[in-house]
């Protein structure tokens, strides 16, 4: 393994290009980020939709023969859609792996009765309606971490700022980490510094945003950032991973998340999707392998956060108490 900060990444294809006369501009040493993991490492690794026992189980044992390292698995469907024996066995077959279990909260604008979310303009989004969504949404984080869930992911401005709240409070663990979903994440760097003092320990970005947007980002902030390196369709299909070790040097400290174009939806998950469930979350982790075999090539598989690490560090917050 190469460490990326004693040797300069090699970029894509980029000795043959010079020999050609094609070279690009050096990188700007002013771009890199200056943000780190807390106790040190520069990229995580992120499985997601895995929604369930049965996929967790294709999830790590493919991961263990492909040998694709994991820091944080992810569901979709949402808490709600997991029965108590569900959750625990997924906590259980996480923590024996020192990898943190990341699970959706609760009622979200595309699933209850608002029309507005099937128009054109997608109305308010995934976000909580009303009171009794977001009162939802803390209903099913109390039920997941009194099983042992440690991170919740969350797509409402509301719905976080009551989480941080609760989670200061002793409602839920102190070390509950919250996790901004892609559906509702910020694309300009004040937005992003807004979710960090809402209570984000993680924020995920559309895979859209250029290597400039990255950086702006980090010039306000040191919140960890998710990304897709590989998006489902419905967040754009968006393939980049070709720019892996570019994302790590301007996106640092970043989750990798190796999403899955060209696949149908699966949420909200249950038994009539198994088979295409199964097969999508294998494909996950080979698309992840896929990915770290390009930063190897490429000198840049160094800077790896260790393994079972999953805590952001200190963050800006706003005032509780105001």
């Amino acid at each position: 393994m190469t460490d990326a900060s004693t040797t300069a990444a090699r970029r894509p294809g980029e000795p043959a290009l010079a020999a050609l006369g094609l070279s690009a501009p050096d990188p700007d040493p002013a771009d890199t980020s200056a943000h780190t993991f807390p106790g040190g490492g520069r990229w995580r690794t992120e499985i997601p939709s895995c929604e369930g026992p049965e996929a967790l189980a294709v999830v790590l044992k493919e991961a263990s023969r492909l040998d694709v390292p994991i820091h944080r698995i992810s569901q979709g469907s949402g808490v709600w859609m997991l029965t108590d024996a569900e959750i625990t066995e997924m906590v259980e077959s996480t923590g024996e792996r020192d990898i943190e279990l990341c699970l959706f909260t609760g009622p979200r604008g595309t699933w209850d009765i608002g029309g507005s979310t099937r128009t054109d303009s997608r109305g308010a989004g995934l976000r909580a309606r009303g009171h009794d969504a977001v009162a939802g949404c803390v209903e099913d984080a109390v039920r997941a971490t009194e099983l042992g869930v440690k991170c919740l992911l969350v797509a409402d401005e509301g719905v976080l700022w009551t989480l941080h709240r609760a989670r200061a409070a002793g409602i839920i663990p102190a070390d509950t980490t919250l996790k901004v979903s892609a559906l509702i994440g910020p694309v300009n760097p004040a937005a992003y510094a807004v979710y960090e003092r809402l209570g984000a320990d993680s924020v995920n970005v559309p895979s859209d945003l250029t290597l400039d947007h990255l950086t702006e980002i980090r010039r306000v902030s040191g919140a960890p950032m998710d990304m897709y390196i590989e998006a489902p369709d419905d967040l754009g299909g968006y393939v980049r991973m070709y720019e892996v070790a570019e994302l790590i040097r301007r996106g640092a400290p970043l989750y990798l998340k190796f999403g899955l174009s060209k696949a149908p939806g699966i949420y909200p998950y249950g038994h009539h999707m198994r088979e295409l469930t199964l097969a999508t979350a294998k494909e996950r982790v080979r698309r992840g392998r896929l990915a770290l075999d390009l930063l190897a090539r490429h000198g840049a598989d160094g800077d790896m956060a260790p393994l079972g690490s999953r805590l952001p560090g200190d963050l800006r917050r706003f005032d509780i108490s105001s």
